[in-house]
């Protein structure tokens, strides 16, 4: 009898390599797979090394023993991530392109081309966890909170799910990096990427400003006075401090909101400023990972933004294209465009992209 067959998708990264590292060590057959999801990442800025990312993978297979293919997703990406992401921006929302990238390559082009390997499960270097339960398969928060992606991942549905390994699930990133050196796994040391894999870190405003075209026009307070200019609603998001270029004394100002029909930003003075709060909000394109909606009279905990502690809060109002959560305190910076994710406990129930505030 043959063993299981899992296809790991390895990023470069150390936390994919000790994914793939302890799979072997338990018995799979391991097969790499590195995705590139992006054309012009290899150009003189250097920005996204995806040739320097592929090395690794390579020198981590050959560390481990284990094949290693490379597929080119950047197709795909473009036409299921990257034209949502413009049409967003453009719209005057703040995309999260991490969970349209897990739903839509890593967990479905990825997923097809490994079951095309034969694999039998796939697995990634996610901080989360996959619970089976009465036949009902749950996404669970990863034993590292400080870690945990479910956030990024709460699109994912049954079929996925069921198909999928997190091996890094159960245990902590200082952990990984231990298990890394000692093994001798040349990504031991590396730093971990950070930022969206097209923009890199390069400054995110000059990135945009290549498809989006400026759009000048006023910063006003909410009370309409003119306090500065702004060279695009796209390239700003709800509760940005920096890059506004107001002076003056007093507090650092925050943008507080968007009027799109007449062009103008909206700014305030203060972090606690009262127009940055929202009591709850409206949430569509809803997708909930058991298929099935949670109650309407339960509270349960949602993040608005990845790392934010679960606000408690209740939902009202589901139906097929949206529903609304109140909160129980009043949110910071709720930003349309942006994810909101529900938890039960440590169980995550899914979620869907804010649309509207509902105001205090």
């Amino acid at each position: 009898m043959r063993n299981k067959r899992v296809v790991v998708g390895m990023s470069g990264g150390v936390d994919s390599a000790v994914a793939a590292l302890l799979l072997k060590r338990q018995g799979f057959e391991v097969v790499g797979l590195f995705m590139k999801n992006w054309e012009d990442d290899d150009t003189e800025d250097g920005y996204c090394p995806a040739k320097q990312d592929f090395m690794d993978v390579l020198a981590v297979a050959d560390k481990i023993g284990i094949e290693v293919e490379a597929v080119n997703f950047a197709r795909e990406y473009r036409e299921r991530v990257f034209a949502l992401f413009l049409r967003e921006y453009q719209a005057g929302r703040t995309p999260n392109p991490d969970v349209l990238c897990n739903s839509e390559i890593k967990f479905k082009a990825f997923l097809d081309h490994a079951i095309a390997l034969g694999a039998d499960k796939i697995a990634t270097g996610h901080y989360a966890r996959v619970r089976e339960r009465a036949g009902l398969f749950e996404l669970l928060k990863a034993e590292d909170g400080s870690k945990d992606q479910s956030y990024f991942l709460h699109r994912l549905n049954q079929a996925q799910l069921s198909r999928t390994l997190f091996p890094l699930g159960e245990i902590y990133k200082r952990e990984v990096r231990v298990i890394a050196c000692e093994a001798g796994l040349p990504v031991h040391a590396k730093k971990d990427s950070t930022g969206i894999c097209f923009i890199g870190e390069r400054p995110f405003r000059e990135f945009l400003s290549r498809y989006l075209p400026k759009q000048p026009g006023d910063m006003e307070t909410p009370e309409g006075k003119v306090v500065g200019r702004h060279d695009g609603l796209a390239y700003h998001t709800i509760g940005q401090r920096q890059g506004l270029g107001i002076g003056g004394q007093g507090e650092p100002w925050f943008v507080a909101g968007k009027d799109m029909a007449r062009n103008v930003l909206i700014v305030v003075q203060g972090h606690d400023h009262p127009a940055l709060f929202r009591e709850g909000l409206v949430a569509s394109d809803l997708f909930w990972v058991s298929g099935h909606a949670p109650h309407t009279d339960w509270v349960y905990g949602a993040k608005i933004r990845y790392r934010q502690a679960d606000a408690p809060c209740c939902i009202h109002r589901v139906d097929r294209e949206s529903c609304e959560i109140d909160f129980a305190q009043p949110q910071w910076a709720v930003t349309p465009g942006q994810s909101v994710v529900v938890y039960e406990s440590e169980v995550c129930l899914g979620g869907g992209v804010i649309q509207n505030m509902v105001d205090p």
